[in-house]
């Protein structure tokens, strides 16, 4: 079956897209080393890197095989090295279907525009296939950096929720908004 909200295969000015492998598991155990980005991505009830980085890699498959969308590796054209990971994931809000852009970049690779660069495809592709009338991202308060990619993603604050328990920030672009960006 194919998934239809995955991007393997595509490409931005600086990005390659793939599927997420086991054999990315050492690189992505990095993002959970920093208790912040734990926290932020809602991981930090987790006690180890390792547990995080392993539930992150269930999450993910099981998105794959129900085909739940699920990041993407992001692989940096340049240098050929990982990134970070991007992707669209198919959510319940609110008891509504909803399409997230979602996001998350190796510390060391932060601040260089690739998580919006990353944002931006994953809108493009969306709206561009019809997948949905809107799209979203899911925020926890905190997290500026990731406003700041929702806000240069043509998003806009739309309310806070209650998502999982916690109170999420939620943005949003709708597609009769869309300007595709050349």
């Amino acid at each position: 079956m194919q998934a239809i909200f995955l991007l393997p295969n595509q490409k931005t000015q600086r990005l390659l897209f793939r599927k997420l492998q086991l054999s990315d598991f050492e690189i992505w155990l990095e993002l959970f080393k920093d208790g912040h980005t734990a926290k932020m991505l809602g991981m930090d009830y987790f006690k180890t890197p390792e547990e995080r980085c392993e539930k992150w890699f269930e999450w993910t498959f099981h998105r794959y095989e129900n085909n739940l969308g699920g990041q993407n590796v992001l692989i940096s054209k340049e240098t050929d090295q990982l990134i970070g990971q991007s992707g669209l994931l198919v959510r319940e809000v609110e008891n509504e279907f909803e399409l997230e852009i979602a996001y998350s970049i190796l510390p060391q690779f932060r601040g260089q525009g690739f998580g919006i660069e990353a944002a931006k495809k994953c809108r493009d592709f969306a709206f561009e296939n019809d997948f949905h009338n809107r799209l979203i991202s899911i925020i926890h308060p905190e997290n500026n950096d990731s406003k700041n990619v929702a806000l240069n993603n043509g998003m806009t604050f739309k309310k806070q929720i209650d998502y999982s328990g916690n109170t999420m920030d939620l943005f949003e672009i709708k597609k009769t908004a869309w300007k595709k960006s050349d």
